[in-house]
Formats: C-alpha cells, sequence, structure tokens
C-alpha cells in the first residue's frame, strides 16, 4: 500500500509543493537583492530543521543572525544594506553614513566593516557589521524606499552624518548633493527647523548660516570680497570680465592677477574642481595667477585673506596687461 505524503519539505510525496516553495523563496530573495530571512522563510511555511539543512549544504548563507544570502548570489553592496536593515527588525533603515554612500554623496569605502542602520526599537544593539543607531520617531518624509531598501533622504542623511563626521567630510557630502540635484539648501534648512536640539544640527547650521544668513550667492560673495578689498586698502578689481575665454570674479588687470571666490552654489562637485583646475592651468599659460578664496575665508578669517590678496598684487606689481580683455562688466559694486 502506497504510503500517504506528511505533506512536509523533503518527503518524496510533496515534491511538488517543495519545488513551487523554492521558487517562492527564489522570487523573494530577487526582491530583496538575494537576502531573506529567517522570519520569511518560517512564515512561508519552512521549518527549522529544513532551514538548518539549506544552511548545512550551502543553500543558504548567514549574513547576520537570521539572515541570509540564497545561493550562489553575489554579496554586492545592495545585498549587504539590504541584510544589515533586515536584521535590526521591519522599522529599521538605512542612515548616516551608510546613507551617505548609497545616495553617492561619499565615496564608497574599499573596506567598509559596518553598516549604520537607524531604529526606534530601544531593544535593537550594534552587533558585528552593524551599527545601529536610535531615534525616538523618523517622519515618514524623512527617510524613501529606493532600490528596496529604506533609507533616509538626502538632507536627513546630511543631518545625521554631522552627529559622527568631521566638518570636511560634512562639507564634501553636501557640495556632491548639491552637484548631484539630489538636495537643496531649503531641504536643508527644514531640517534644521525641525531638529534644532538634534546632534549635528550645530555643525550644520555653521555650513548654511553666515551672519544669520545662508550659503552664499554668486554676488554676494562679491560684495564681500570687494568689502575686504576697501578695508584693506587694496585697490579695486574689475569684475566679471572674460580673459582668456573665461569670465573670472575679479581681475587686476596691471597686475595679471585673477581671484576666484569658491562655494557650495557655483563650484560644487568633482567634475566642476577638475573644470576649475583647468580653467587656472589656462589663465597661468596666459600669464596670469589665479588666487582661490573660499566664503568661509572671507568670513572666518579675512585678515588672512587680506594679507594673501595683499602679497600677491605686491608680488605682481608692475607687470603689462596681456591678452586685452574681451569684454567687461563693472567696476566694483
Amino acid at each position: 500500500m502506497q504510503g500517504k505524503s506528511t505533506n512536509r519539505p523533503g518527503d518524496p510525496g510533496c515534491w511538488g509543493v517543495v519545488d513551487a516553495f523554492e521558487r517562492a523563496i527564489a522570487a523573494l530573495a530577487r526582491r530583496q537583492h538575494g537576502i531573506v530571512t529567517r522570519e520569511q522563510l518560517l512564515a512561508g511555511g519552512l521549518g527549522s530543521g529544513a532551514i538548518e539543512h539549506r544552511i548545512r549544504k550551502g543553500w543558504l548563507r548567514p549574513v547576520h543572525r537570521g539572515t541570509y544570502l540564497l545561493g550562489h548570489t553575489p554579496l554586492t553592496r545592495r545585498a549587504s544594506e539590504t541584510a544589515a536593515v533586515l536584521a535590526c527588525g521591519p522599522t529599521a533603515i538605512l542612515g548616516h553614513r551608510s546613507a551617505t554612500y548609497f545616495w553617492e554623496m561619499l565615496p564608497y569605502p574599499a573596506n567598509l566593516d559596518r553598516i549604520s542602520v537607524i531604529v526606534t526599537n530601544r531593544h535593537i544593539r550594534s552587533k558585528p557589521g552593524i551599527r545601529v543607531h536610535r531615534a525616538i520617531a523618523l517622519p515618514r518624509r524623512d527617510y524613501m524606499i529606493r532600490d528596496g531598501i529604506p533609507v533616509t533622504a538626502p538632507a536627513r542623511t546630511i543631518l545625521d552624518l554631522a552627529s559622527v563626521a568631521p566638518e570636511a567630510e560634512v562639507e564634501r557630502a553636501i557640495a556632491e548633493g548639491y552637484a548631484k540635484r539630489i538636495l537643496s539648501e531649503r531641504q536643508l534648512i527644514d531640517q534644521l527647523e525641525r531638529n534644532a536640539g538634534r546632534p549635528g544640527a550645530r555643525l550644520l547650521r555653521e555650513l548654511l548660516e553666515v551672519d544669520g544668513g545662508v550659503a552664499p550667492t554668486r554676488s554676494e560673495a562679491e560684495r564681500r570680497m570687494l568689502r575686504l578689498i576697501d578695508a584693506a586698502g587694496l585697490p579695486r578689481p574689475r569684475v566679471n570680465v572674460r580673459v582668456g575665454g573665461y569670465e573670472v570674479d575679479s581681475l587686476w588687470p596691471d597686475r595679471r592677477l585673477v581671484v576666484e571666490v569658491d562655494g557650495f552654489r557655483f563650484h560644487s562637485s568633482r567634475r566642476d574642481f577638475e573644470r576649475d583646475r583647468a580653467r587656472d592651468a589656462d589663465l597661468a599659460a596666459l600669464g596670469y595667477t589665479v588666487i582661490r578664496v573660499t566664503w568661509r575665508q572671507l568670513v572666518r578669517r579675512p585678515e588672512a585673506a587680506a594679507a594673501r590678496l595683499a602679497g600677491a598684487l605686491a608680488m605682481r606689481a608692475g607687470t603689462a596687461t596681456t591678452p586685452p580683455l574681451e569684454g567687461t562688466a563693472g567696476d566694483g559694486e
């Protein structure tokens, strides 16, 4: 007499059921970059013994406790991020430095040892390969689902980064966010208005606010530069004139000296950086000296900026103008 199927995975009488179940696992893993969790497998009907059997056979490869990479699927960046988020529960969200890597506002490290995750469950703790950050709550507008992964929105990512990273790193991430058009000044100000007391808010405010205002426009930078020049008793330059095919911020024709003011809004990406260096080299080949001054130097160290400019003007005294200017703007404000 033919035996009755127990209808458990692994019994010959339910191979069709097993095949269907394996297909369901594979479909789930594809949606999650090759990652599945123990809870998902149990909810789908796979028993603890069947899970352990698949681990021994290498069909499930543990990534974190209770999270597995299916079969021979490669452990990609997205798979690692997914595994970290899933390992920390259903409300976990990719955040802090890991979110800046996700949004490509900072370069992905060659040897990343931990992935940063934000949780609202106080019982979830950091574990090998995962750094847990806690938040009382995370408003829905502060995170997104991208590529199947919950991740903090770019502006919230910057605020959180400012709580754990040095100023230069945060500044670089903001610049990249502006350049990629995934971040705006208005969004950052909104974060400060809603999270005034959070860690990172003070540094972000310092980066955005100067003398009660926000990051400068080009005209504001020009006015600040001219006030600095006047206060130091230096000769005024010509502003926004074309030389050698380029429009320059400030020019002293008789000294062949060019000064450019750098800031987030108009020198904010790696491409801009390379373009500016090529521009400086072209102007140098025409006999011009190019000095770059940042907005923050103008505001926080104006004396040093003025001394640097005065020294350059003194060194270039008596230099002839060549080639002729291609066009003019104004002399001063």
